[in-house]
C-alpha cells in the first residue's frame, strides 16, 4: 500500500572520507565538483541517495562512480544535518570513513576530477566538507587503536619498520619501537612469512592473519595499541 504526507521531506546524500597513506603522510581523496552548487570546487566524494539502495550501497556506488575506488573498510561515520548545511534545500547527509591503498583516482560522474590531498595541504572545500573530514580524521585516530584496520592501508606483506611508520601517521606522534614490536608481535596476529624486504638493509616480511584475529575476538580478546 502506498501512502502520501502532507509534510515536507528532506534529501539525503552521502559523503565518504577515504584516506590513504602516501610519502610519510596521511591524505584523503577529493573530487572537484563538475556541477553546481559549488561548481569548481574541491568536495568529498558522494551524492544523492537513490531509492532502491541503501545507505552504505548509495556511498559505494558514487565512489565507484567519481573516483573509481571500491575500499575494501568502509563504516558509517556520521550523520550532518544543519538546516544550512546545503544551498539546494533541507539535504542531510551520512557520511562514511574508508580506507584505501594510494592508487591513481578517476574522475567520472559529476566530477571533474578527482585526486589525493595531504590533510595539511587540503584546498578549500564545498559545503560543511571539512567538518566531516576533521571529524572523520579524528574517528580515524582514535579507531587505530582498538581495532586492525590500520592494516588495510599496507602492502600484503609488510615489514615491522613499515607498519610502525603507518601506526605513527595514523596517530599523529612517534610510538616507542621497542614496545610497540613487542605488543605488536606479542598479539599473535602477524604471520612470518618467511621473506624478507629488498632494502638496502633486508627485513622480515609479515602478513596480517584476519582469520586468528576473528578467531581471538570471538573468544573475547581485545586489540589494543
Amino acid at each position: 500500500m502506498s501512502y502520501t504526507y502532507s509534510h515536507p521531506r528532506p534529501s539525503v546524500t552521502v559523503d565518504a572520507c577515504v584516506f590513504g597513506v602516501d610519502a610519510g603522510a596521511l591524505k584523503i581523496l577529493l573530487i572537484r565538483r563538475a556541477q553546481p552548487p559549488f561548481k569548481g570546487s574541491w568536495a568529498l566524494p558522494g551524492g544523492f541517495v537513490q531509492m532502491g539502495e541503501s545507505l552504505e550501497e548509495s556511498a559505494r556506488r558514487e565512489l565507484s562512480e567519481e573516483t573509481g575506488f571500491a575500499p575494501a573498510y568502509l563504516e558509517q561515520l556520521y550523520t550532518f544535518g544543519d538546516v544550512k548545511r546545503d544551498p539546494r534545500g533541507r539535504v542531510i547527509s551520512v557520511a562514511y570513513l574508508a580506507l584505501a591503498k594510494l592508487a591513481e583516482a578517476k574522475a567520472a560522474s559529476d566530477a571533474d576530477e578527482a585526486r589525493w590531498w595531504a590533510l595539511d595541504e587540503l584546498p578549500d572545500l564545498a559545503f560543511d566538507h571539512g567538518e566531516i573530514i576533521r571529524m572523520a580524521k579524528k574517528r580515524l585516530r582514535a579507531k587505530v587503536r582498538y581495532a586492525p584496520i590500520g592494516f588495510d592501508l599496507l602492502p600484503r606483506q609488510f615489514s615491522l619498520v613499515e607498519l610502525q611508520a603507518l601506526y605513527e601517521i595514523l596517530l599523529g606522534r612517534g610510538v616507542d619501537k621497542a614496545n610497540f614490536r613487542k605488543k605488536v608481535l606479542g598479539m599473535g596476529l602477524l604471520k612470518d612469512t618467511g621473506k624478507h624486504s629488498d632494502a638496502v638493509r633486508p627485513a622480515r616480511l609479515y602478513e596480517f592473519d584476519a582469520a586468528e584475529y576473528e578467531r581471538l575476538s570471538r573468544r573475547g580478546f581485545n586489540f589494543e595499541l
